[in-house]
């Protein structure tokens, strides 16, 4: 039994869909603390000029003398229009991809309407997905922090932006590779919108755990 403990993102990285897509049950963390520069508020995308960064600008609302807020706890800053630049971005990026218009329709009412709390809008974007890849998962969340854990998989570093570990991932079709060759673990929007229907098979192949 692959019973697995992860952290929730923004749409999440291809080893992190790979990690689910093996497992018999998740359990997302909840309860930790908000930490800057993770995917828990961007992601990378392949774009015409390469790899190419989304984030999601939030509101830093916490203890000042100690800079701590609950990830659960974040909002989201809506001063700005980057749903409307995620978009763009997106569709710039992967509408000429082979499966965009299949899936455009799933995923642009997550850009139409004002999000308020990153947690929430992730776990939006992970049913969505979920949806598109037609994955059936069960999982369930945390109600207490645990820095040490021994009855799961501990995979919570997969979210991780700067110091990730590094996988051997398979190479598929990107838009764009002619240019600039295959980058791999991507946002799972990456894989989706190049493979489609064979997302799936392509996760569950990955040697990851």
């Amino acid at each position: 039994m692959k019973n697995v403990l992860l952290h929730p993102m923004y749409f999440g990285s291809i080893s992190q869909y790979a990690v689910i897509a093996q497992s018999d049950s998740i359990i997302f963390e909840n309860e930790d603390n908000y930490q800057k520069q993770t995917y828990r508020s961007r992601n990378y995308i392949y774009g015409a000029n390469g790899k190419l960064l989304l984030t999601i600008p939030i509101k830093h609302t916490g203890d000042k003398r100690n800079n701590k807020q609950l990830y659960k706890d974040v909002k989201i800053e809506n001063e700005f229009k980057w749903q409307l630049l995620h978009w763009k971005s997106i569709e710039s990026a992967y509408r000429t991809s082979p499966f965009f218009e299949y899936y455009e329709d799933e995923m642009i009412h997550l850009f139409e309407k004002r999000k308020n709390f990153l947690l929430d809008f992730n776990y939006e974007c992970m049913e969505v997905i979920q949806d598109c890849l037609q994955l059936d998962i069960s999982y369930t969340k945390t109600l207490t922090y645990q820095k040490e854990v021994e009855t799961v998989i501990d995979l919570r570093t997969l979210v991780n932006a700067k110091k990730e570990k590094q996988y051997e991932l398979s190479s598929y079709i990107q838009v764009f590779s002619d240019k600039y060759g295959f980058i791999p673990n991507l946002s799972i929007l990456d894989l989706l919108f190049n493979e489609g229907t064979n997302a799936l098979t392509y996760l569950e192949e990955q040697q990851i755990f």
